[in-house]
């Protein structure tokens, strides 16, 4: 198989890979094409919850066929038994005699031992394509395993001067339908939801995907201290329903801790520092929970201490054309900066027009 084969083959396995989004943690969304005589024989991806895996998936469709074909897969197969056998056994059993993968598992489980079984069975192992692609779509996943915490993707929508609401809290719509529908396509491809306390008292959000068909929604997490949160609001009264999580401090009212938990919310202790929760506590607690991306909406306060504490990993701004003024109430809160070179820098991915709206992505600046 040629160099063009295994490209075109590879970047169809990574398709599949990100159909799983936001549906597998705490595992890895994986795609896995299975190819015999330069015709698909199977293809699989990450099933909701993270099992089966994408490789016996694929196996399976693929039968027979699978004997002496290649497998291409958008992460280093599996080499460690949890609650389903290796995918490396899998690949061997069946047959595959080359497996094509961009890059290995950082997962310290299997962190390269997969490729290594792989070889020691004969099959030949070729990695480094698409190399850079595979690493964003598992950031997340990655962030988890090496620093404790998911992926942040921080979303702000703002007027032309940088505001969510005037100065009476009116904000319904800044931004068009086009946008917002956008907004639920990002929510679907996160693990969860996330908002700060005020944002959860001022607008009375059910953070959930419409309209897009999901079957599986995020997890829906509030940010507040204290727990002041309304207990006849959205959230409350579905928490049951679709799970949420809330973060609080140690100094949080024991009752609203009972009357939440009654509720069906999942609760998280969480450090306090300079006065509010500390970021990196509330990430850490998310992330041994499980999560690996997580969707921030705001509020300003929230977002500010993300950005102070150098947490955001993508920066996404959803801009409309309406001015509204300085007494209106700012997208970010206080960052205390007092020099430019203090400010948080991203680097421009993407920029492109969204109904009457522009939609502008940052990425971590690499310099």
């Amino acid at each position: 198989m040629g160099a063009a084969a295994d490209r075109r083959f590879l970047s169809l396995a990574l398709a599949l890979g990100r159909r799983g989004l936001g549906r597998t943690w705490p595992n890895p969304s994986v795609g896995c094409v299975i190819v015999r005589d330069g015709r698909i024989v199977g293809r699989g991806w990450t099933a909701p919850g993270g099992r089966p895996h994408a490789e016996p998936q694929a196996l399976a469709q693929a039968g027979e066929a699978a004997r002496g074909a290649t497998a291409y897969v958008s992460l280093e197969p599996c080499a460690h038994h949890g609650k389903t056998p290796p995918c490396t056994e899998a690949l061997i059993a069946a047959g595959i005699a080359r497996v094509v993968a961009p890059l290995a598992d950082t997962d310290p489980r299997v962190a390269g031992q997969g490729f290594e079984r792989l070889r020691w069975a004969g099959i030949e192992v070729s990695t480094g394509l698409l190399g850079e692609e595979a690493a964003r779509d598992h950031a997340g996943f990655f962030l988890r395993n090496e620093l404790g915490r998911p992926l942040v993707t921080l979303k702000l929508a703002s007027s032309f001067d940088g505001r969510i609401a005037t100065a009476t809290g009116d904000s319904r719509w800044i931004t068009g339908a086009e946008a917002r529908r956008a907004v639920h396509a990002m929510r679907m491809r996160h693990d969860a939801v996330m908002v700060g306390a005020g944002t959860a008292r001022a607008d009375d959000p059910s953070l959930t995907v419409r309209d897009m068909g999901a079957t599986r929604q995020p997890v829906r997490i509030v940010v507040s201290r204290r727990l002041d949160l309304p207990l006849m609001s959205r959230l409350a009264r579905t928490a049951k329903e679709v799970p949420v999580w809330l973060c609080h401090g140690p100094d949080a009212d024991p009752a609203l801790h009972r009357t939440w938990a009654d509720l069906g919310a999942r609760l998280f202790a969480c450090d306090v520092a300079g006065g509010h929760l500390d970021p990196r506590s509330v990430l850490g607690a998310l992330g041994e929970a499980g999560l690996t991306r997580v969707f921030c909406e705001g509020g300003g306060a929230l977002a500010a201490s993300l950005l102070n504490a150098d947490l955001v990993d993508t920066l996404i701004g959803m801009t409309a054309g309406v001015a509204i003024g300085a007494e209106g109430q700012p997208a970010l809160g206080a960052l205390g900066l007092a020099r430019l070179a203090e400010a948080p820098r991203f680097d421009l991915a993407e920029a492109r027009p969204l109904g009457g709206d522009v939609m502008h992505v940052w990425e971590r600046s690499r310099t």
